[in-house]
């Protein structure tokens, strides 16, 4: 059986940093994002937790592609992601 997959945008506090993952257990990857798990990680250095975009595939291998696309742009398309689907900015984390 074939695995899901997600690709989430994530930012801090004050919304000036982004960063963009994919994986196959969104909920799992928010608490370790959350605590710390990865102490050296770009998100632990920047306290990246809030989770203001996502997008749910079949397959991981399908996320993962769409992971690259959004990563290949500019942050200006990954600003006009969110804004389209969460205007406020809110956490989205509640909602999965």
């Amino acid at each position: 059986m074939e695995r899901g997959g997600y690709i989430y945008i994530l930012t801090n506090k004050n919304h000036t940093v982004l960063y963009t993952g994919v994986t196959s257990d969104l909920g799992k990857r928010l608490y370790e994002h959350r605590n710390g798990f990865y102490k050296d990680s770009f998100t632990s250095r920047y306290n990246v937790t809030k989770l203001v975009y996502f997008e749910e595939f079949l397959s991981i291998e399908d996320a993962i592609y769409r992971e690259k696309q959004i990563k290949a742009g500019s942050r200006q398309k990954k600003l006009d992601l969110i804004n389209k689907l969460n205007p406020d900015w809110n956490d989205l984390s509640s909602s999965h």
